[in-house]
This record gives C-alpha cells, sequence and structure tokens, in this order.
C-alpha cells in the first residue's frame, strides 16, 4: 500500500519574466498581444497581427469528478487530467448558460520545463519511489490547463468589542531560604487593568481567489498560490489556442460564501491588531460585507494526475510563476529496510563506544 508524502516545493516565488517593447509614442513597456499602450492609450499595430483562432469547440465532463473542459475539436479522446478517469461525456455549452470568463494570464512556464520541474520534484527520495512506477508513461500525462478561478474585491464592516488589558508594573518583598539562611529580596509583579471597549472598523479586501472547479480544490489550488494579478489581461479566444481550458463548475455564489469566510477571518485579525492596550479577551466581531464585485479569470496551471495502489497522485505547477507541489508515493518496504539499516547502524556505534 503506497503512501503519501507531501512536496514541499524549493523554487523561488519570483515574477515571471515578460517580454515587452517600447509604445512608438511614449516609451512605455507594451505586451506582445497588448492591443493599446497601458499609459497613452495608443493602439499598437502588432497585436492586430496575432492571429485569433475560433474558441475551442467540443466540451467535455469529467462524471468521476465533475470537471468540465473545453478541447481541441480534433481530439478524439480524452483522459481527465483531474483524475486520471476516461468516464466522460461531451455537452454543449448552451446547456449550462455558464458566463465566460473575463480575465485571463497566459502561461510564461513552457510544457518542457514543467515537465523538468516534475522530474526534479520526483526525483528527491527517488530510493523511496515504488520501483514499478513506470515514470514515461505518468509524463504523457503533463497537460497544461487554463482553470478558472472567481476574485472578489468587497467591503468589510464590523462592529466590535472587547475587553482591553493594560499591563502596569509593582514591586513587592517577598523572603526566601538560602543556603539555609533566610533572605529578604524584591520582585516585580504584572498586574493587568482591565476595561470594556467597543467600536467599528471597515477595510477593503480583494486579491483572494476561489477556485471554480471541482477538480481542483481549494486547498490544492493554495499549494501554487499566488498569481501574480498585475498581468491580467482581458480575456480572447486565442489565449486559448493549444491548451486546455476548464469551464467553472463551482457558481459564483459558492465561491462568494468561501471568499467571504477568508475576508471574514482577515477582518478579525486586522481588528485585534487595531485594538488598543497589551492585551485582550472576549473579542466579539460582527462583520457585513457590501460593495461585492466579481470576476471570473482564467489561470494557468500544469496538471498531472496519476494512479498507484488505487489512490490518486496528484501534482501541480503555477504556469505563471514555476512553483510547483504534489503528492507522490513510496514504497512502504523501502521505508522500513532504511529504518532497519538505521537501527542496526545505531546499535553497532553503541557497540562500539560501550568497548571503549
Amino acid at each position: 500500500m503506497p503512501a503519501v508524502t507531501s512536496y514541499e516545493p524549493t523554487l523561488r516565488d519570483a515574477p515571471p519574466v515578460i517580454h515587452t517593447r517600447a509604445c512608438e509614442q511614449c516609451g512605455a513597456p507594451v505586451e506582445p498581444t497588448d492591443r493599446f499602450c497601458n499609459a497613452c492609450g495608443r493602439e499598437q499595430p502588432a497585436a492586430a497581427e496575432v492571429h485569433q483562432p475560433p474558441p475551442l469547440a467540443r466540451h467535455l465532463r469529467c462524471n468521476n469528478c465533475g470537471a468540465e473542459v473545453a478541447i481541441d475539436p480534433d481530439q478524439r479522446s480524452y483522459v481527465c487530467a483531474f483524475c486520471d478517469s476516461t468516464y466522460v461525456v461531451e455537452f454543449t455549452p448552451a446547456q449550462t448558460g455558464r458566463q465566460p470568463p473575463e480575465f485571463v494570464i497566459g502561461f510564461s512556464i513552457t510544457p518542457q520545463q514543467a515537465l523538468d520541474r516534475f522530474r526534479q520534484w520526483l526525483g528527491g527520495n527517488s530510493w523511496f519511489r515504488p520501483s514499478d512506477l513506470k515514470l514515461a508513461q505518468i509524463e504523457d500525462k503533463l497537460r497544461g490547463v487554463y482553470l478558472p478561478f472567481w476574485a472578489f474585491s468587497m467591503l468589510a464592516e464590523s462592529d466590535w468589542s472587547a475587553s482591553i488589558g493594560e499591563y502596569w508594573y509593582r514591586t513587592e518583598t517577598y523572603t526566601t531560604v538560602e543556603n539555609g539562611k533566610t533572605v529578604t529580596k524584591t520582585r516585580t509583579v504584572t498586574e493587568t487593568e482591565w476595561w470594556p471597549l467597543s467600536g467599528r472598523h471597515h477595510r477593503f479586501y480583494s486579491g483572494y481567489l476561489i477556485s471554480g472547479s471541482r477538480g481542483l480544490a481549494q486547498a490544492d489550488a493554495e499549494r501554487i498560490k499566488p498569481f501574480h494579478l498585475a498581468a491580467l489581461k482581458r480575456y480572447e479566444p486565442y489565449f486559448l489556442a493549444g491548451w486546455l481550458s476548464e469551464e467553472y463548475s463551482i457558481e459564483r455564489q459558492q465561491a462568494l460564501e468561501l471568499c467571504q469566510q477568508e475576508f471574514y477571518r482577515r477582518e478579525q485579525q486586522a481588528v485585534v491588531h487595531f485594538l488598543p492596550g497589551d492585551t485582550y479577551s472576549n473579542l466579539g466581531v460582527e462583520t457585513r460585507f457590501s460593495r461585492v464585485n466579481s470576476d471570473l479569470i482564467l489561470l494557468p496551471v500544469y496538471l498531472l494526475s496519476y494512479r498507484y495502489g488505487d489512490k490518486l497522485f496528484r501534482f501541480l505547477v503555477n504556469g505563471q510563476t514555476g512553483k510547483a507541489d504534489g503528492d507522490k508515493p513510496v514504497s512502504w518496504w523501502k521505508i522500513l529496510i532504511a529504518v532497519a539499516v538505521a537501527v542496526i547502524a545505531f546499535a553497532l556505534i553503541a557497540l562500539m563506544m560501550s568497548q571503549f
């Protein structure tokens, strides 16, 4: 039975390298796909030359995990990138009535770079990897996918109440026994003065991404964050050329509830840092959210899902930054051998030391 070990990424979360050119009018940096200069608004002639193929036409739904993807119409077979299942059915976008994406971030990491990261990740502690793990077959399952995410911004307004404590110090005299003699000493004692306090707090929150895919749990999405949202572009179909693209399967309202839970947690922490005094207790925070705005965005992710020993394992790469994470099977009998060798070595060392 394989075990799961969590991978701790070692790659630095550095911003992606973006190639730009200078605007002919103002000299500001312009990316190749920009239709207009962000500084002066001048139309960029090179952007008009970008080929915009028609949107991908075939839409498939995985009946195993619920993921929905758009694929190249010429692709005749499909294995789900999320759960490694072939149990998929075709549907039309008209059946869903979903809103189209509004923003997108393009892939900065190439498929070869993503594959190199997978090999580097899987190679760590490779001796513990099961011998019958067929690496070549696994590598073929690496896929670049545009995944849907919900991004919200909202105003949090809170009423709070707490008991605020402020330290003050007093010096007291006490007696103790040292070397059989009674001696008198002094020490500083910290006292706390408490009083009730209440007030209001407000803050605007944004930038937290909620996975719109049932195939990618929020906990898994957190493992390859952050994405640098300054690179967001208005969605155009040509961004998806040559890539898979998933339809969102988590509705906006469900994603909003998850986001508000996170923003409520942040608001509580903000209130804690806002409180006066040295300590507090009995903190109560009631928060209302308003001015809620949302964007549906597509973000680049490399997915590699495979099954070993009736368990699903997954490897993820942030297609913008290269940050990687995942789970991999290990061989228990190899672990037991390593433990046994370590115990025997420790016993031999202890035996040799006892003879001196």
